[in-house]
């Protein structure tokens, strides 16, 4: 071989080490991004507030139909939003249902989910604060521990990634009201917990064992029987919950709001939404996959994401669930929600809305929600009777 020859060959090989290199950084980076805690943007701009309106500048949220939660100032303030009273093309006018805290004023603001200022639900249900310990130390958590029939029962609810307690409050009146005790637990890395070592999501790929020991808490105040709520990645801590928790067995019922049920498909729709290659998605994800991933996908632990893929799982799974998910979810695709449902019908429910955006179910229509949430448990309540679970 002659050196022009041999010079070109190692030019050649450098350039792919070099664009292999980058592919490894930049699919990191991509992938860190998900994994990385982060509150939602202030997004929504009020423009007026009026006696008993609020007008917000239109967006896909602000126009879309329901009650729903408005932020402002790093959540310092919140109000109650609900129907449009009036609209345009630049603007969005709705009843302003109730001022939590705070006072509303023109400027920026996060329309959101939590219609319910934490703890309260301004219905009476009573939440107090508690803790328990969990892996990494003490865990926060609202509890309510009704004397009720089916006291024996606990829902413990479990929120998404980058959310807080507050979003599973929605739930609340209608557990309250069956008699349920409630249990909304925190988990890693919520901005009033304790941190993992890496301080970034794992997908649920640990985040399950701190949810374990609110199980555990639930257990030594009496659970017998348990119903499992997920929103969003709440979903797939759940699901890695069923897979490895030891109180599993003790799990009646499941019900999934916007879930993440398989990893993969939510980081390619998101690499599309982002204009990148699906190549590059996929680097990432095996990258995180990897023993030495931390080096470049910053996480403390592997993440094989085919084990977050329940579609590809669907076999496994052996509990009642009730499935969520509105066709327009613009963070969570809806697609693998229908899938999995298409797999299993025999053990899962799906129950489809529309221009819910992610996690909004509740709140484009409450009374829908809570008639097939409701009709849901009591069916597994009167199935499995008192009792029913192992001591």
């Amino acid at each position: 071989m002659s050196h022009a020859i041999r010079r070109t060959a190692t030019a050649g090989a450098v350039g792919v080490t070099l664009a292999g290199a980058a592919a490894l950084g930049l699919g990191g980076y991509f992938v860190r991004q998900i994994l990385t805690p982060a509150l939602g943007a202030e997004d929504e701009t009020v423009l007026a507030v009026g006696d008993g309106t609020i007008t917000l500048q239109r967006t896909p949220g602000s126009s879309a139909p329901g009650r729903y939660g408005l932020y402002w100032q790093a959540f310092s303030g919140h109000a109650r939003v609900g129907a449009i009273l009036h609209e345009d093309a630049d603007s969005v006018t709705r009843e302003l249902l109730g001022v939590d805290t705070g006072t509303v004023v023109p400027g920026p603001a996060r329309l959101n989910g939590y219609f319910f200022p934490a703890p309260s639900t301004n219905d009476g249900t009573s939440l107090e604060e508690a803790t328990y310990d969990g892996p990494l130390g003490a865990m926060p958590a609202w509890v309510s521990e009704p004397d009720r029939p089916h006291g024996d029962v606990w829902a413990v609810l479990v929120h998404g990634r980058g959310a807080s307690r507050a979003e599973a409050l929605r739930a609340v009146p209608l557990l309250h009201d069956l008699g349920l005790a409630i249990l909304v637990p925190g988990y890693r890395n919520d901005v009033d917990a304790p941190s993992s070592a890496d301080g970034r999501y794992h997908l649920g790929l640990s985040e399950w064992r701190d949810i374990e020991a609110a199980l555990a808490y639930a257990v030594e105040r009496g659970a017998r029987r348990i119903v499992l709520f997920g929103w969003s990645m709440g979903g797939a801590i759940v699901l890695q919950l069923l897979d490895h928790s030891a109180y599993a067995d003790r799990v009646v019922g499941v019900v999934l709001d916007a879930p993440v049920v398989s990893w993969r498909q939510v980081i390619d729709f998101h690499a599309v939404a982002h204009r990148l290659p699906l190549a590059l998605s996929h680097t990432g994800q095996r990258l995180i996959g990897q023993s030495w991933s931390k080096v470049l996908g910053g996480v403390s632990m592997p993440l094989p994401i085919p084990h977050t893929d329940w579609i590809a799982r669907a076999g496994e799974l052996r509990v009642p669930t009730l499935l969520i998910h509105s066709e327009d979810d613009d963070f969570v695709p809806y697609g693998p929600s229908r899938d999995l449902a298409d797999a299993r019908p025999d053990v899962i429910q799906l129950e489809t809305w529309q221009r819910a955006l992610h996690c909004r179910e509740w709140n484009v229509d409450s009374e829908r929600w809570r008639s097939v949430v409701e009709t849901f448990l009591r069916a597994r309540l009167d199935a499995t009777g008192p009792g029913a679970a192992t001591e």
